[in-house]
């Protein structure tokens, strides 16, 4: 199964690359990694593009596997970093809707792009042979057990989203397609079993390998269309859409086959 977890890894890489060109192209942070109210930093846009290139760099190096553990255990970090300290603050005390879960879905996408970091960083575990690591590095690799947990709670928000806010999610699927509640209420029961599912372990890897299935899906036959219809509206949301849906595929599949717990290191 390493192309399976290979493919996830790509798909990752592939999603910071999207969004960091998607950024560059805006001139602004996408407020999956900081909220709208970013705005106000001095030397914003430079800064933004910067952003994006560590984002770039960090992508690609996933996608050739070069430093890609270490990269991603450090993007694992930033990424929390700016969802504890930027996105948790600005829903509870800024945001006057910072209550409605539907305002957290920046959030706890950020939450889930940390928990996919972590979650590749391990799926590297079982390859890493003896060498010098930082004392940060060290420290980050506490935090890998964690990854599938933060992917997963953001799963299962998104699955509470869909009863929450039936209308505008059954709005989302495609004309062609009949009994559109009936499939927002399933969609919704799929996201929270398998994010519980994952978290205790219960049949991991056929349940991952579903979730990442079903993503992939969404990607082809809803993302993909809404995209190529309205590229550009909101800030290229749509197109948002597509690249975020890929990457968190990607995350389920390298879940559901990746193996932190398998080290093997080199006799000293």
């Amino acid at each position: 199964m390493e192309i399976l977890i290979r493919a996830g890894r790509i798909a990752f890489g592939i999603c910071l690359v999207g969004l960091s060109v998607q950024g560059m192209f805006y001139r602004d942070f996408d407020p999956v990694f900081l909220p709208d109210a970013s705005s106000w930093l001095p030397f914003h846009t430079a800064l933004e593009y910067i952003w994006c290139l560590i984002l770039i760099l960090s992508g690609f190096c996933i996608i050739l596997e070069k430093k890609s553990r270490e990269v991603s255990l450090v993007l694992g970090g930033i990424f929390l970093i700016l969802f504890l300290f930027c996105q948790v603050p600005h829903l509870l005390f800024v945001d006057p809707n910072g209550k409605a879960l539907g305002s957290w879905t920046h959030a706890l996408k950020e939450l889930a792009f940390s928990g996919g970091a972590f979650v590749v960083a391990g799926s590297y575990s079982h390859m890493t042979a003896i060498r010098p690591e930082s004392r940060l590095i060290k420290l980050l690799e506490k935090l890998i057990p964690f990854g599938r947990i933060f992917f997963s709670i953001t799963m299962i928000a998104f699955g509470i989203d869909h009863f929450l806010y039936t209308e505008f999610v059954a709005d989302l699927v495609p004309a062609w397609i009949t009994g559109h509640i009936f499939w927002t209420y399933f969609a919704g029961v799929a996201l929270i079993g398998s994010g519980v599912a994952i978290i205790t372990k219960i049949k991991l890897k056929l349940v991952a390998s579903l979730l990442g299935i079903m993503i992939f899906l969404w990607f082809i036959f809803l993302h993909i269309p809404r995209g190529i219809a309205d590229p550009y509206g909101n800030r290229g949301n749509e197109m948002t859409s597509v690249i975020q849906s890929f990457g968190f595929s990607g995350i389920a599949f390298v879940i559901a086959f990746g193996s932190p717990l398998r080290i093997n290191k080199s006799p000293s």
